[in-house]
């Protein structure tokens, strides 16, 4: 039973060159954390939106509602839960126990100027009064003075009986979703002493708050719609509901109707002219699962993994009139020269050039749902879902475009690139054999019915594993494919590699070494455990260790010098959830679902981590008519000044001196300036071997 008691958000991303505490031998060197759209806030006078994605912001100009343009981006640490915006700062509940503060002044140049640590999972912010109030998960409200947005520092805090999941404050109260608890009004009259002094049992999961008059509209999850009367603050009533076809996840209010997010119904608007006798006035079924919005005028702004905009001006009729694509929850990823392909929902390209400053250049829409990828030349290879084989050119990373597609039986889930063949495997259907000797026309010329996740293809064999199956299938002629030899694999494999006489499994909690000498009677001779909880879904070999992608355990480095004695070497708890991996020239890239693209390195035993933690803020844009100047050469640096622009495919463009640089035959647009490091070797006492602080990125914006 609940009880009434209260116990005593241009370009910036985080590079980071520190270990995380949750690992070991493996340190995060940069991001591009984006992912479903899943919070947004507004900025109405200057007609912007603010939306959470994954772990980054979007920064859009909607100043044309069914034109969203996109002015910046920036990267967290953390996964955005909530946005807040007031007075040119953006207030962030980043998920992993912090809350930061975001400088927009400058829409095209955001920058985190303060964060408050926390002691649970930032779920729910508000701005009142010089104070942030934080809905703390299990640690209840905690109420955060930003009178110095610079140096935010916590003054009170509430507990709440279960979760507390959103906050509103309204004059000396602030009212709290709490989900199995209800809905919690706190005095905040002294915030250094918050007070509960009432409370409402709603009969689902209070999820979200918003307040209208005397009036606390509850988003309650499969109760619906809660309307309950907060005239006295310490004896709330309810005074009606609302059902939804689905399960209500947020609620704001805006003149007499309430506009309420429901996962299958969409935006559903309810006449409250009368609080009491709620009527439904109209709905507008979105593409996704509406989950946050926010209101402004004649159009709501709804998150559904991207942001639609629609149009409320007849509240019968709502239609949506404008949309913006977020990328969906990172997949699969295949790395080529300078770039990083990304199956998210759709195909997303970012440059990594400079992999402490991964920036996303391209995006291709597919029409299914991406989720495995592969590389071949200028060609990338999507598993599309329900929609098959997708091939897109990347000849031109920033314009990705589509160029040909073989639609298959079943869902095709991952693919990989051999020769001229592309090997797809497609769930419920099998392993599926594509000629791509012509890449705008390709061609299904075999397939077989073995029920599996993943695929490795070495010489005249494919590998492909499934439920407890580790199945070798002969296709040295793909138009007449068979199995050839069958090993028994614990748990559920997903991912496989193949690497001389042995094939490595990721499975459930496992990667298993399996000697494939003679390919017709596969053994295993090895295993070693992954993470507690691990779910073992890809698999990357290079130098003697395979990187496994291991779900909600992260990253799991094991060494297979031995093939026989596979041991743990490292790992990394990655935000997210790790799902694909691809390993090239010492850096690891980690498709982390929601939290987006994580780039990771590895240090062999006796090779120091760097201990200082230096996570800085990049990539603040300068804006160039002409002239690019750069300050002088430090007597201490090398004489040859080597400063590069690259463009924002990572194509160097140009040479740069000290001085006045001639930028007028460049065409508008983004550009790196990389800066030489002050010395290119250690100093005296410093250990060969360890990787030292990279390069400095500064961002242009070439203008005419």
């Amino acid at each position: 039973m609940r009880t009434p008691t209260c116990a005593f958000g241009l370009v910036v991303l985080l590079a980071g060159v520190a270990p995380a505490q949750d690992s070991l031998g493996v340190r995060t060197v940069g991001c591009w954390p984006f992912g479903p759209a899943s919070a947004v806030t507004l900025d109405t006078a200057r007609n912007l939106a603010f939306v959470g994605a994954g772990g980054g912001i979007f920064v859009l100009d909607v100043s044309v509602p069914a034109s969203p343009v996109k002015v910046s981006e920036m990267g967290t640490t953390g996964s955005v839960q909530d946005l807040c915006y007031a007075d040119e700062y953006l207030y962030v509940a980043d998920g992993v126990g912090r809350l930061r503060v975001i400088t927009v002044s400058d829409p095209e140049n955001p920058e985190e100027v303060g964060s408050c640590p926390l002691p649970a999972r930032a779920r729910g912010v508000a701005v009142s009064g010089g104070h942030a109030y934080v809905a703390d998960d299990t640690m209840g409200l905690r109420v955060i003075s930003v009178a110095d947005p610079a140096h935010p520092v916590e003054v009170g805090n509430c507990l709440t009986p279960d979760r507390a999941w959103c906050v509103v404050v309204r004059g000396d109260y602030a009212y709290i979703a709490g989900r199995s608890a209800g809905l919690r009004v706190i005095s905040v009259a002294d915030p250094a002493n918050p007070a509960e002094v009432g409370y409402f049992d709603t009969p689902g999961y209070a999820l979200r708050v918003a307040l209208s008059g005397d009036y606390a509209y509850v988003a309650d999850h499969m109760a619906g719609l809660r309307i309950i009367s907060v005239a006295d603050p310490a004896n709330p009533i309810e005074v009606a509901s609302c059902g939804t076809p689905g399960r209500v996840s947020d609620v704001a209010v805006g003149g007499e109707y309430a506009y309420v997010t429901d996962d299958v119904g969409g935006l559903r608007i309810f006449w409250v002219s009368d609080p009491t006798h709620p009527v439904e006035a109209g709905y507008c079924i979105l593409p996704g699962t509406a989950s946050r919005l926010a209101v402004s005028g004649v159009y709501a702004y709804v998150t559904d993994g991207s942001l639609r905009v629609v149009s409320v001006a007849d509240p019968a009729n709502p239609v949506e009139v404008g949309h913006f694509d977020a990328p969906g929850s990172a997949s699969g990823v295949a790395v080529r020269d300078s770039f990083a392909y990304v199956a998210g929902g759709d195909l997303w390209v970012v440059s990594i050039a400079d992999p402490a400053h991964a920036v996303g250049v391209g995006h291709c829409v597919t029409p299914g749902s991406a989720s495995g990828v592969a590389v071949g030349g200028d060609y990338v290879y999507v598993a599309d879902g329900d929609s098959g084989l997708r091939v897109v050119s990347a000849a031109d990373p920033a314009n990705p475009v589509e160029v040909g597609f073989c639609q298959l039986t079943g869902r095709a889930g991952s693919v990989v690139v051999s020769g001229q063949h592309a090997y797809v495997v497609a769930h419920f259907s099998g392993l599926h054999v594509v000629s791509i000797a012509d890449p705008e026309h390709p061609l299904e010329v075999g397939s077989l019915g073995v029920y599996a996740y993943g695929v490795a293809v070495d010489g005249d064999h494919a590998y492909a594993v499934g439920d407890n199956d580790f199945s070798v299938v002969r296709v040295a002629n793909p138009e007449s494919l068979y199995e050839v030899g069958y090993c028994f694999v614990p748990g559920t494999p997903r991912g496989v590699a193949v690497s001389g006489y042995y094939a490595y499994v990721a499975s459930t909690s496992l990667l298993l070494v399996i000697r494939i000498a003679d390919p017709t009677r596969p053994l295993e001779v090895g295993r070693v455990s992954l993470g507690p909880g691990g779910e073992g879904n890809a698999v990357a070999l290079e130098g003697g260790y395979a990187y496994v992608a291991d779900g909600s355990a992260g990253l799991r480095v094991d060494s297979v010098l031995d093939p026989a004695r596979p041991v743990e070497a490292g790992y990394y708890n990655t935000p997210g959830s790790a799902v694909g991996v691809a390993v090239r020239g010492g850096y690891i890239y980690v498709a982390d679902g929601s939290a987006g693209l994580r780039i990771c390195q590895f240090y062999e035993p006796g090779v120091e981590e760097i201990s200082n933690i230096d996570w800085r803020l990049a990539n603040r844009a300068t804006v160039v008519r002409g002239v690019l100047m750069l300050g002088a050469v430090d007597s201490r640096q090398h004489t040859a000044y080597r400063a590069e622009l690259l463009d924002a495919t990572g194509r160097k463009v140009a040479d740069l001196h000290p001085g006045a640089n001639d930028v007028r035959t460049l065409a508008p647009g983004v550009y790196f300036v990389i800066s030489p490091s002050p010395s290119s070797s250690p100093p005296e006492g410093e250990r060969v071997g360890v990787r030292r602080r990279p390069a400095s990125v500064t961002k242009v914006l070439v203008t005419r």
